[in-house]
């Protein structure tokens, strides 16, 4: 009996890559916050769109709690894609939400739908998402929601 003990192959990293970033975007579609935090390493940094850097999973839950109490979203047609060592991913997706209650900064809410082009960039290490940085036409947002 032989066993292999050589290093993952680039297509298992990138396939591992694609699969925890589809696991992180999963939980997202449960709002299974817990879930998605598990897959976050502790000192994660999250760059919010237009925005600034936050660090850490402390961070990261009360910034899903601002969403959560704010909007209802559904993310579609998501594209995974990851770099062939697996440290870097990118997605693509299209958000389907509903504006619940007014955001620090933005237009009043009332249930307004709106549909949303958006995308995402990842760092990965030890299996774990090390940064997420998020990317929407926050214009194209407002536009949607001032109805």
């Amino acid at each position: 009996m032989s066993i292999s003990t050589s290093a993952p192959t680039a297509t298992s990293a990138r396939e591992d890559a694609i699969a925890l970033v589809a696991q992180y975007y999963a939980a997202f579609n449960r709002q299974d916050w817990d879930g998605m935090l598990q897959l976050l390493d502790d000192n994660v940094a999250h760059d919010l769109n237009q925005g600034r850097r936050e660090t850490g999973k402390a961070a990261f839950s009360a910034f899903l709690q601002r969403m959560d109490a704010s909007y209802r979203e559904e993310l579609r047609d998501i594209m995974v894609m990851a770099h062939d060592n697996g440290a870097r991913a990118g997605a693509e997706y299209v958000v389907h939400g509903e504006y619940l209650h007014a955001d620090e900064g933005l237009p009043p809410a009332h249930g307004q739908r709106y549909i949303l082009p958006g995308g995402a960039f990842f760092d990965i290490r030890g299996g774990r998402i090390c940064r997420v940085s998020n990317y929407y036409n926050l214009e194209d947002w407002i536009a949607q929601v001032r109805v």
